[in-house]
């Protein structure tokens, strides 16, 4: 692996960065072991300013997944990982949010065990905890360490690294840590990727320019992609309602207006830094060339050849952050699912605090087991997402929507048959030797089973609670 050309001024940048990340998330201390409410919502008392930066920037975590797909396809990111997810955000403010900020349940394992049993919430968290995975951000986080000390070291050792420094600093602070270093990690997003695509502009040319350089496929919306596996993309970005960060955040708001109108501006900042990351992955292939050997640090390499010193630094600080704003939210979110929701029900004298600072830990350990398995960020999300969301997005629904509600066993059976019947044909489908970003057995994607099961058990389960009446 290539080196990126540092000087001692880009590297005080990147220390200065971890300091402030330390100072912010330890500055109110150790929170108290006996709130819960503080610990995981910050009291629910988040304000719309709040509400934005933490969701913009928490939901934002793959930028270098961003770079990858946009250097290889072009336009057609904004599509595939785009313009799914404006949607469903939108649908999950209408329908859901403010529903959300009005439940009492401070997780939602736990509003799944209000509304289905017990039971049924510890089931769920097991799939959550998977859900919300930091492998994909620490994954980033260790191959960007990489790029910076040129391989110096084995990449498990970057990315071990990063996953416990997130741990410490996140297992003192609670949520409201999360909530002070994204104030940092969105202003560092936008500034950062509009100073890259000013430097591209000026080496290479305007957007126009570009526009007409780059290969037909990357003008394709679709990027030569089949309809089958943008409509998988589609159906993934169902995401945003099994999402324990957007439930976290709804209800963690002041208010469900807050909760309401926070999504709405947050699409608007998706779609601008959209914008932007599409267009820098595009200038990284007129300028790098199409020869990359590893288009997922297309941004990095890009930035090492057009910055000079200290904006350089401060370029690398952005990924960082926009990284570090996800790694920390999920790591937080599965050790309180894994934790609170899971590990609390077999020890029922120990703080559920400290449940789930301990649980942060194996959090970041599994983590780093699945970068070994899949060492791709998009075959992470592809992954984890055709597995788990089937199972889940009927029940979680069925929280707030009379539509969906079930009898208990259905969900069980829901979150149990469809997690299993998706991942079976994910497993037959990479028996099957498949290519990259494919996993289709029988040339089915694994999500359309799961889905196609969890709809005919709620249509079952529907059927049968029509007859009781």
């Amino acid at each position: 692996m290539s080196q990126a050309q540092f000087n001692l001024i880009d590297w005080i940048f990147v220390v200065i960065y971890f300091f402030l990340l330390i100072w912010l998330s330890w500055k109110k201390g150790w929170q108290d072991e006996t709130d819960e409410s503080e610990f995981l919502l910050s009291g629910r008392k988040v304000t719309l300013p709040a509400f934005v930066a933490t969701l913009v920037s928490t939901w934002y975590g793959g930028i270098l997944g961003v770079g990858e797909y946009s250097y290889q396809f072009g336009i057609s990111m904004w599509l595939i990982l785009g313009v799914p997810f404006y949607i469903f955000s939108a649908l999950f403010a209408v329908l859901l949010a403010g529903k959300i900020r009005l439940n009492r349940a401070l997780t939602l394992p736990e509003a799944i065990g209000r509304r289905y049993g017990e039971n049924a919430g510890r089931l769920s968290a097991i799939p959550i905890f998977i859900l919300v995975s930091p492998a994909p951000y620490i994954l980033m986080l260790g191959l960007l360490f990489q790029f910076l000390a040129g391989g110096t070291a084995p990449f498990l050792f970057y990315a071990t690294l990063v996953a416990l420094f997130s741990v410490l600093y996140i297992t003192v602070g609670g949520f409201g840590a999360v909530l002070r270093t994204d104030f940092l990690q969105v202003i560092l997003m936008f500034s950062g990727f509009a100073m890259l695509l000013i430097f591209a502009a000026a080496k290479f040319g305007g957007i126009s320019l570009l526009w007409e350089s780059v290969p037909a496929s990357f003008r394709d919306i679709t990027g030569g992609q089949s309809w089958q596996y943008i409509l998988v993309w589609f159906f993934i970005a169902l995401w945003t309602f099994v999402d324990p960060s957007f439930h976290q955040r709804a209800a963690a708001a002041r208010s469900p207006k807050t909760a309401r109108t926070g999504i709405f501006i947050s699409i608007l900042f998706w779609s601008g830094f959209d914008f932007m990351t599409a267009f820098a992955g595009m200038y990284g292939w007129a300028i790098l060339g199409p020869e990359l050997q590893e288009p997922i640090l297309v941004y990095p390499v890009l930035a090492d050849q057009l910055l000079p010193a200290g904006i350089k630094g401060l370029f690398f600080v952005t990924l960082l952050a926009t990284i570090m704003s996800t790694l920390d939210s999920y790591l937080f979110l599965s050790g309180q699912t894994l934790g609170r929701d899971f590990l609390a029900g077999y020890f029922p004298f120990a703080s559920r605090n400290r449940l789930t600072r301990v649980s942060i830990l194996i959090a970041a350990l599994l983590g780093i087991l699945l970068i070994i398995l899949y060492p791709s960020v998009i075959d992470l999300w592809y992954v984890i997402g055709s597995v788990l969301i089937p199972g889940l997005l009927i029940p979680v629904l069925g929280i707030y929507l009379p539509l969906f509600r079930l009898k208990n066993i259905f969900v069980h059976v829901s979150i149990i048959g469809c997690t299993l019947l998706s991942a079976g044909w994910l497993v037959m489908g990479t028996l099957a030797e498949s290519e990259a970003y494919d996993y289709n057995y029988l040339g089915i994607e694994p999500f359309y089973p799961g889905l196609f099961l969890a709809i005919f058990i709620w249509l079952v389960g529907r059927n049968k609670q029509k007859k009781m009446i």
